[in-house]
């Protein structure tokens, strides 16, 4: 008698969990965050000047390349000439990059703000470098990494995501890469034409919580 009690228990449990999980539907607590054809929030982070950004700032924009990265990680800093690239050549034709730093800087005192602001002088930075103060934006994009790219374009709807993953496809050496995701996919867009390949791996360092 026990045990039926036990295992009528048992399938109670599993019941309610797979209620609850369909409930969820598949942008839910516990999912990936946004996928390919998802509408991106706004946002209001701290640049390394001390303003503000969001996506509303710009108006004249079509779209954004929105890159997860940081001061620390070996293949965020292999990809800083790239991402200042991406900046310089797309910028303004209407999707500037945004930079975002997703670390917690208690776990990697390197990422910190204060480190950020020195990092984008050494570098030269032409774009905002935001901090994601209290980690509350990657985990809405789902990046899992340093560097992790998102290509938002902007529709009557809100900023579509367009493409997620790598800049292109060798995240260590800028002179070995073939194919380059992210240009072929700005380009696309803006010929008027179908992203090919919307999602690719991300390479790089796991995000520190």
């Amino acid at each position: 008698m026990k045990t039926l009690k036990i295992l009528t228990a048992l399938a109670v449990v599993v019941i309610l969990s797979a209620f609850v999980v369909k409930s969820m539907g598949p942008k839910g607590i516990g999912s990936n965050g946004y996928g390919v054809g998802d509408m991106a929030d706004d946002i209001h982070l701290k640049n390394i000047d001390g303003q503000f950004v969001s996506f509303s700032d710009y108006t004249s924009a079509k779209g954004f390349i929105v890159i997860f990265t940081c001061n620390t990680c070996p293949f965020s800093v292999a990809n800083e000439d790239r991402i200042i690239a991406l900046d310089t050549k797309y910028k303004n034709l209407g999707y500037p990059v945004i930079a975002i730093n997703p670390n917690n800087p208690d776990v990697k005192p390197g990422d910190s703000f204060e480190a950020m602001k020195v990092r984008a002088k050494e570098k030269g930075f032409t774009f905002p470098y935001l901090f994601d103060e209290g980690q509350q934006v990657y985990p809405k994009y789902g990046a899992t990494k340093t560097p992790h790219v998102y290509l938002l374009q902007k529709t009557d709807k809100g900023n579509e995501v367009k493409y997620i993953g790598a800049i292109d496809d060798n995240s260590r050496s800028a002179n070995a890469v073939k194919v380059r995701y992210l240009e072929n996919a700005v380009d696309a867009l803006l010929s008027g034409k179908s992203v090919e390949v919307t999602e690719t791996k991300a390479i790089g360092c796991s995000i520190k919580a």
